[in-house]
């Protein structure tokens, strides 16, 4: 096996649960080139990946303004072109199945496809070594995982791999450095944004968390957002939600503005415990190793929470995060810090 490409076209949590199975394939096929087809949204999660020979970026529509739209088209034309020419030998279709999907792991030219079909699908001719999705329900990490069994690839699973670059992690460092931080505290990082409403937790919960932590511990409080304005159509962001809570906490959190996600992992990277939704940010805390307090709202725990970390998730009957008490989350950090009794002050 010479060349191997993954195709991920989804967002940075469904990204990161691909990482396993890439490291598997690296350990079982050390000489091979890894390609990976990713968005230019969720690139930055495997930038610094030593698994990873090649990444291959796309843009999706969908992210530009409808005047950009065939300039973007074409652009992803010639990438796939691009990718044709490489003549990998296996394209892995990753996620669940859409015709989509199935449709660029055709178009790469690979003799050896492989990918999810839905049970009911007889023939494709866009995967050679089609698989039906699993029966029963999988953390995203097993059931990408399980695409690797025409390989030859079986056994447990790795756990996420996350990198963080060095210069985005100097940079961190001097933000720290050079902020009114409690020296020798333990660094409690706030993410507050999520992609879905029913997993977004209010503005107003974020800032009673953080008036009981202030009260009940010597932490530094990290404030971390997705960049942007609420009323960007393409790319919404938390930035008023971010100004609300650093003018409503006393004394003001940290708060670090990531323009890339690669900025995001690196400050991550040097946080002791994250509280966060369930979205992206989790995930890279979970591939760093960070213990993690989740606030669940309406995505299903058994495929999405936290992998290979110390955990506690937290899902009202709702299914809205909304629903989520400040006094719960503080209740769960304690019970989480039990667990890491060195970060307790």
């Amino acid at each position: 096996m010479n060349k191997i490409l993954f195709i991920r076209r989804d967002n940075i949590g469904d990204l990161i649960c691909t990482t396993p199975a890439i490291h598997a394939v690296r350990n079982k096929f050390p000489d091979a080139k890894i390609g990976i087809l990713v968005n230019t949204y969720n690139a930055d999660a495997v930038i610094n990946n030593p698994d990873i020979d090649e990444i291959h970026i796309y843009e999706k529509a969908k992210h530009v303004p409808d005047k950009n739209k065939l300039s973007v088209w074409w652009s992803n034309f010639k990438i796939l072109q691009k990718i044709k020419k490489e003549k990998y030998d296996v394209a892995v279709g990753c996620g669940s199945y859409s015709p989509r999907l199935a449709r660029y792991t055709s178009l790469t030219g690979a003799k050896t496809r492989i990918g999810y079909l839905k049970r009911g699908i007889k023939k494709t001719k866009s995967y050679s070594l089609p698989l039906y999705e699993p029966e029963e329900t999988l953390h995203e990490v097993e059931k990408t995982f399980k695409l690797l069994a025409p390989l030859g690839i079986g056994g447990e699973c790795p756990t996420l791999k996350i990198f963080p670059g060095d210069n985005e992690v100097r940079k961190a460092r001097d933000f720290l450095n050079t902020s009114a931080v409690k020296k020798g505290a333990p660094l409690i990082a706030f993410h507050i944004s999520s992609r879905r409403r029913e997993n977004r937790w209010p503005v107003e919960s974020f800032i009673e968390l953080g008036a009981l932590i202030n009260k009940h511990y010597k932490f530094n409080i990290l404030l971390l957002w997705s960049p942007g304005s609420e009323k960007n159509v393409y790319h919404p962001g938390d930035n008023e939600k971010a100004d609300t809570i650093i003018n409503s906490l006393k004394p003001e959190p940290l708060a670090y503005r990531t323009t890339r996600l690669r900025e995001l992992i690196a400050i991550l990277s040097l946080a002791d415990i994250v509280v966060c939704c369930d979205g992206g940010a989790m995930h890279i805390a979970a591939g760093l190793g960070k213990p993690v307090v989740a606030i669940w709202g309406s995505t299903d725990p058994d495929r999405w929470r936290p992998w290979g970390t110390k955990y506690i998730l937290l899902q009202d009957k709702s299914r809205k995060a909304e629903k989520i008490s400040a006094e719960e989350v503080f209740k769960a950090v304690g019970e989480l810090l039990a667990l890491n009794g060195s970060l307790c002050g």
